[in-house]
């Protein structure tokens, strides 16, 4: 829950108040709650301003899972997909992109304003495997190139894990991540 609520809104909040109790101190000769309420307050109040300008949104769930892919999850999702999972569906801050590195050194990004964008993610079940889908809005990258860079992406990923590429109309592309089972 806690990585629901943006630490932007939570600095503009606790330094607001501080600055106005500070404010309204100083108008009334406290000069104890003045002090704390301007030297606390605004630094907060900046820092909030400042987190806010940097902040960038969770990506969203286009469908949610189901029950049954919880389970499957918690079974065996590899700790790469539950890292990614958890850190797309959380605010960020200091990034341009999600993802923005791993794309990089996968080589889909050829420039900042030509990089794909994360617009929504899924979990399924792919032949009884977990399977973490992330939807890219690709104007820039055609499929025949993130297929290209399909060993990079496994690589990057994994391991155990398959990635297939497709596009579900033009310009969004989706990658699904594919937990691999042991072969015995």
């Amino acid at each position: 829950m806690l990585r629901k609520i943006p630490l932007a809104l939570v600095g503009l909040t606790v330094g607001g108040l501080l600055t106005v109790v500070g404010i309204v101190a100083y108008a009334l000769g406290n000069a104890t709650l003045n002090l704390a309420g301007l030297f606390y307050g605004v630094p907060l109040l900046l820092g909030g301003l400042a987190l806010k300008a940097s902040e960038l949104k969770p990506v969203l769930y286009s469908q949610a899972p189901s029950s049954e892919v919880i389970a499957l999850r918690e079974a065996e999702a590899t700790p790469t997909q539950n890292q990614l999972r958890l850190d797309v569906t959380r605010y960020r801050y200091g990034q341009e992109a999600h993802l923005d590195e791993a794309l990089a050194k996968i080589g889909l990004s050829p420039a900042d304003d030509q990089r794909p964008e994360l617009i929504g993610l899924h979990e399924k079940s792919t032949d009884g495997s977990y399977t973490l889908v992330l939807e890219f809005y690709s104007p820039f990258v055609s499929l025949e190139k993130w297929q290209e860079r399909q060993p990079k992406i496994e690589k990057f990923f994994g391991p155990d894990i398959k990635a297939e590429m497709t596009e579900i109309e033009e310009n969004n592309i989706n990658l699904a991540l594919i937990k691999e089972l042991a072969s015995t």
